[in-house]
């Protein structure tokens, strides 16, 4: 009986990934989408089998939902990212992760019903029900950090076995089921009362199940495609965690948000999110940081003369200049009106003073109003931790050099009592 069941395990084994490489090999031709919800359906039965239905085999008694169904859909989910991406991945991750939870809600809702019999004997199993869906908002727990995790271990091993695909695939397979099996066993040993023999016996088979797809999958890389897959992704992981994780559309978004309509700047409510938490990192990192804030002159009297139309214009075109002096680390700030502030990490007072007048010099002579007269800007310039340990305290001390500067004439830089000043 354990042979014949063996023989049925591999067979399985065999027609699950025949059945999903298929569908992932025509993904251009069917759509990816067969793909994904093929992958999908599977998890209730998955679930649900390892639960209940475990077999004989020569090396325990195990459960072919576990072992073989489970098993073979993380090894088609790091076969997905292998053949496309994180950003394509992440799809049936979450799918998957949000599926069951909503499976679960609904099952909790049908909780609430007073169903009738159709015949004796036959009425629904509500115990059943509450374990499964305690036994599946774990397996989704699970699941999740499984396909995250060997994800990302394939990467790292990337440094090491830069060109040993289908080994690293193995590798993968072996540390993230062998994760797996310990943290779902205590859950359905916990639910079912599953004998601590089945944790050994479901461990090898799993096991026995990463040799199976490891073969299947060198197979059609190395038969089918004819070329192996990339062997080494140069992203970082921590970019393909981000992926994985919609960090990127969280940045994308937050780069979009808090930005002043008018000159592309980051706007005031985002310097006052940003700047106290660059300081206290620059400060922590034991680096300088430096605040300048600008003031264009006079620039009432171009409103009052051109109109606040042309008067935008001005704006916007000291705010490309900015943007085109400002080195890669800093942050440019439209701090309210015709003023600007700038939070230089890594930057001295001596190296801000330099900074600003770099900027002072440019838009003196590349900015000008409609007729022809030089648009200037007063600087001032306070570096933390001389001038103060935090954002407040360090703007404070740039603003009063700023009203400094204005009185010192405009068009100038002031900066720190003892070091050179410029205009």
């Amino acid at each position: 009986m354990e042979n014949v069941n063996l023989l049925l395990f591999v067979v399985e084994a065999i027609g699950y990934f025949t059945l999903m490489v298929t569908l992932l090999h025509f993904r251009y031709r069917l759509g990816l989408g067969m793909f994904l919800t093929a992958l999908g359906v599977m998890h209730f039965m998955e679930t649900y089998l390892a639960a209940v239905f475990y077999v004989p085999l020569p090396f325990g008694t195990v459960s072919p939902g576990s072992s073989v169904f489970f098993a073979g859909k993380l090894m088609m989910i790091l076969m997905l990212y292998l053949q496309e991406d994180a950003a394509i991945v992440r799809q049936p991750i979450y799918g998957l992760f949000i599926g069951n939870l909503l499976t679960v809600s609904i099952a909790w809702l049908l909780q609430l019903h007073s169903p009738g019999e159709l015949s004796a004997g036959q009425g629904a199993n509500f115990d059943f029900l509450k374990e499964m869906g305690g036994l599946m908002l774990w397996g989704t727990a699970l699941l999740y950090l499984d396909s995250i995790g060997i994800i990302l271990l394939y990467e790292r091993l990337g440094r090491y076995l830069r060109h040993r695909v289908v080994l690293r695939f193995m590798l993968c397979g072996f540390a993230l089921l062998t994760f797996d099996q310990i943290g779902f066993f205590g859950a359905v040993h916990y639910f079912f009362d599953v004998p601590a023999a089945a944790f050994w016996g479901g461990w090898k088979a799993k096991m026995f199940s990463v040799c199976l797809y490891t073969a299947m999958f060198a197979i059609y890389e190395h038969g089918i495609r004819r070329h192996s897959v990339l062997a080494f992704n140069s992203r970082p992981i921590g970019d393909i965690f981000g992926d994985l994780t919609f960090r990127e559309r969280y940045n994308d978004l937050l780069s979009r948000t808090g930005r002043d309509v008018l000159t592309g700047l980051y706007d005031r409510t985002r310097l006052e999110l940003e700047a106290p938490a660059m300081i206290k990192e620059a400060l922590r990192q034991g680096q300088d940081v430096t605040v300048i804030i600008l003031d264009a002159d006079h620039f009432k009297d171009v409103n009052d003369q051109f109109g606040h139309l042309q008067g935008d214009e001005v704006l916007k075109a000291i705010a490309g200049r900015l943007g085109s002096i400002l080195r890669a680390n800093d942050r440019m700030f439209r701090f309210g009106g015709e003023e600007f502030v700038a939070i230089c990490p890594n930057t001295d007072h001596g190296e801000g003073l330099r900074l600003a007048e770099r900027l002072r010099w440019t838009i003196a002579n590349s900015v000008s109003t409609p007729d022809g007269r030089q648009v200037t800007v007063s600087v001032g310039v306070a570096t933390a931790v001389a001038d103060g340990a935090s954002f407040t305290s360090v703007l404070s001390a740039a603003d009063e050099r700023l009203y400094l500067a204005k009185r010192n004439g405009r068009n100038c830089v002031v900066g720190r009592v003892g070091l050179d000043q410029t205009g």
